[in-house]
């Protein structure tokens, strides 16, 4: 049986999966990781730890961590990146712009992609650039 906590697909079978699959991913792994960091820091009501992960996960908080994310991404990366950047979504919530959603779809599919792959101290360096220059 296939661990699924601890994911080592081979590229091929990364690179296989639609650009949106890849978000799909990447949107729960950032959350998971947005929810373990407030549970760790504990002293919070379960109402202000949902409030609290809400605004990290939202599409503009995801665009700003993904701004001064770019420059440290390998070009394998960025490449993965810009496939969710690039994705044709068919709605943007009325809380962001296009932009916004764009670069948040971007940072969903590399973190998919990421997880995907097994590279889970990689997850965690760049999820520590998020909340580094961003405290709740």
């Amino acid at each position: 049986m296939e661990n699924l906590f601890q994911m080592n697909l081979p590229k091929e079978e990364i690179d296989a999966i639609s650009n949106l699959g890849l978000a799909h991913m990447g949107d729960c792994v950032f959350e998971i990781l947005c929810r373990g960091y407030l549970c760790a820091r504990g002293g919070k009501r379960v109402d202000h730890l949902h409030r609290d992960t809400i605004h990290m996960v939202k599409a503009s908080s995801q665009a700003k961590f993904a701004d001064r994310m770019l420059p440290l991404l390998t070009p394998e990366e960025l490449a993965y990146y810009r496939r969710g950047k690039n994705a044709h979504v068919h709605a943007v919530p009325k809380s962001a712009t296009p932009q916004e959603y764009a670069k948040a779809t971007g940072v969903e599919t590399l973190f998919g992609a990421l997880y995907l792959a097994g590279r889970t101290q990689r997850l965690n360096e760049l999820f520590w650039l998020a909340v580094e220059e961003r405290p709740c």
